[in-house]
């Protein structure tokens, strides 16, 4: 019988333990930038509630989310709207937020951006 070191998933664990909290912590400046309360960033699908606050979308777009497809655009929808809440253009609202946001989120969170108010709005 073959045995498997459990220990080979204890590095990717840490890794993955180590990202997730940076993306909070990021997530959590990123929202008191723009006025909101940070400890919304830890609790599910209400941060993606505040997150189209501040971009300045209504809150039914919430239900779009769960909606297959439908939720793709809407996510981008808002990464645009997000970027551009933060006075940065669309580009890094595609690239840096939606397909890579562990480089965009902590961009936004600790570089020089400012909140200059909802997009959409």
């Amino acid at each position: 019988m073959n045995q498997t070191d459990s220990s080979l998933f204890v590095v990717p664990a840490l890794i993955g333990a180590a990202i997730g909290i940076f993306m909070i912590v990021a997530l959590w400046k990123v929202f008191t930038k723009a006025g909101r309360p940070g400890w919304a960033a830890i609790i599910p699908i209400y941060n993606l509630y505040v997150q189209l606050k501040i971009v300045g979308r209504p809150g039914w777009w919430l239900i779009l989310f769960i909606i297959p497809f439908v939720n793709i655009v809407v996510s981008l929808i808002v990464a645009i709207d997000l970027a551009k809440s933060f006075g940065k253009g669309a580009g890094f609202g595609v690239v840096g937020l939606w397909l890579f946001g562990i480089i965009g989120y902590p961009v936004l969170a600790f570089g020089s951006a400012t909140y200059r108010g909802p997009a959409a709005a």
